[in-house]
């Protein structure tokens, strides 16, 4: 079951980023935009939570520990310091750079601190995995004369792997905590009030116009993103970090490049390569006893 909620984790990430592109198509990707995006995407993440916590418990349940309140801002300030870090670095390097800065911190991190700090330990099914995810998405790689930027790169590995260590440390750590669909409702609270403060100081030197269409996009994608990041917490406390974010990022391309298949973009050989290498690095992560 609990592999089965990665999955279609997996599957409302990849769907995200076609909600995001519209939006960043029609309203562009400024401070302003970006911290507009967040709010909408909060607004969108409290009501998706409060559904869920309504069918749940048959009522709204409004759950609260000071250490998921520490957790919940600290990974609240970890996404929009992200959010800052992407814009400026993908300033410096193309699109396919980026994504491989990303995912692979995505991947990294995660996985090294359940290893290292919570006795998760190291098997030959993950080994040979990284390595598969980590050649796949050097397939991807394309050049780019631009130069420079180092600290940015840094910024969104290291940012994008913190987003899965914090949701690891919340689910690990010896200290008071509350169930996953609280946690999600509890960001999507600190979220919907740090961005909406950073919008409202922001909206007064911003001179462009607010699409209402790009609103919709980004209302979609965010409750899509907030509940597949429920579904993350709440298969955490039973898939260990090791294995659950590789499988989260060797899925993020296969889904993406099936995507490709249905838009002008059509995939190219080598990303067709990458998504075979990240589909045979899942398998056997999963199936390997070792």
């Amino acid at each position: 079951m609990y592999y089965g909620m990665i999955a279609l984790s997996v599957l409302m990430f990849s769907t995200n980023f076609v909600f995001s592109r519209q939006y960043r198509q029609r309203m562009g990707s400024g401070f302003f935009q970006t911290f507009l995006l967040s709010f909408i995407g909060s607004v969108a993440g409290l009501i998706s939570m409060t559904l869920i916590s309504t069918l749940q418990n048959g009522r709204l349940s409004i759950e609260f520990s000071w250490f998921a309140f520490i957790m919940a801002l600290t990974s609240v300030a970890n996404g929009l310091l992200l959010n800052y870090c992407s814009l400026r670095t993908l300033g410096v390097v193309n699109l396919s750079m980026y994504s491989i800065i990303m995912m692979l911190g995505g991947m990294v991190l995660p996985s090294v601190v359940g290893v290292v700090f919570f006795d998760e330990g190291m098997t030959v099914a993950k080994g040979v995995c990284y390595a598969l995810i980590t050649v796949s998405l050097l397939l991807t790689l394309e050049k780019s004369d631009k130069k420079g930027g180092f600290l940015w790169y840094v910024g969104v590995f290291v940012l994008n792997g913190m987003s899965g260590v914090i949701t690891k440390i919340f689910n690990a750590a010896p200290y008071t905590r509350i169930s996953a669909a609280g946690y999600s409702f509890l960001t999507a609270i600190c979220n919907f009030t740090v961005s909406g403060l950073l919008v409202l100081l922001l909206y007064r030197n911003f001179k462009g116009k607010i699409s209402f269409t790009a609103i919709g996009y980004g209302f979609a994608g965010g409750g899509i993103n907030r509940i597949a990041n429920f579904l993350l917490v709440a298969a955490l406390a039973h898939v260990p970090a090791s294995v659950q974010y590789p499988m989260v990022t060797g899925g993020v391309m296969i889904v993406s490049t099936v995507i490709a298949f249905f838009t002008p973009s059509k995939p190219t050989n080598r990303q067709i390569a990458s998504v075979i290498l990240s589909f045979i690095g899942i398998v056997l992560l999963v199936t390997i006893p070792i």
